[in-house]
């Protein structure tokens, strides 16, 4: 199951990592996503981006471009993202951009299995500075499970990957990422996720009235 609201989420503030704009915003996703491949994550599939207007706010449009004939990284992209640009705004600019693909997750068994939208990854081109932004929205990560059951097997496989994967960014960003603000389905820390309280019988919380 997938939470609506992320279970944790790590910003990154690149001001001074580089510059803002879109060609910068895709090269960063696209180092990001070599390190969230590493752990086998993230395999990117297509990234969608809202449209805004200077001085008038957003169109309410979004679009989306498959990555199969032009991946992240490659120099031509850019202009075809440009390029999908509605005819009803020509001077519209791209506010932010979503990565969006599948990852792998380790069962109890040790099977792996696939999921899209494992992790989330998000990045800001607004002119004022570049950021990005990753979200988890699943309960693996934690000791318990959405209803507030212990699966050690589950998070002994794939927390550590997470783990792994923050740390990796960090070194390639050159700053740790600041842990997302708590919700209802967990809170964040620099590496993973807090482990929440339990009960007298040893359960985690009940979240299934959200789901």
């Amino acid at each position: 199951m997938r939470s609506p609201k992320e279970r944790g989420s790590w910003f990154w503030d690149l001001y001074d990592f580089a510059p803002p704009g879109l060609e910068s915003a895709l090269s960063v996703a696209a180092g990001i996503c070599d390190v969230l491949a590493q752990f086998e994550l993230l395999k990117p599939v297509q990234i969608t981006y809202d449209w805004y207007v200077l001085g008038s706010g957003t169109t309410g449009i979004t679009s989306t471009l498959g990555l199969a004939r032009t991946p992240l990284g490659d120099p031509a992209l850019p202009e075809r993202v440009r390029g999908s640009r509605p005819t009803a705004y020509p001077t519209a600019e791209i506010a932010d951009v979503d990565v969006l693909g599948s990852g792998t997750w380790i069962d109890e068994g040790g099977r792996p299995r696939t999921e899209y939208r494992l992790i989330d990854l998000s990045l800001s081109t607004a002119p004022t500075g570049l950021s990005a932004e990753l979200s988890v929205h699943h309960d693996i990560w934690g000791q318990y499970d959405f209803a507030g059951h212990a699966h050690p097997q589950i998070h002994q496989h794939n927390a550590p990957r997470l783990a792994g994967a923050l740390k990796e960014l960090t070194s390639l960003l050159r700053m740790p990422p600041e842990p997302g603000e708590p919700t209802y389905f967990g809170t964040a820390t620099v590496d993973g996720l807090a482990e929440p309280d339990v009960d007298e019988n040893g359960m985690g919380p009940d979240l299934t009235d959200r789901l």
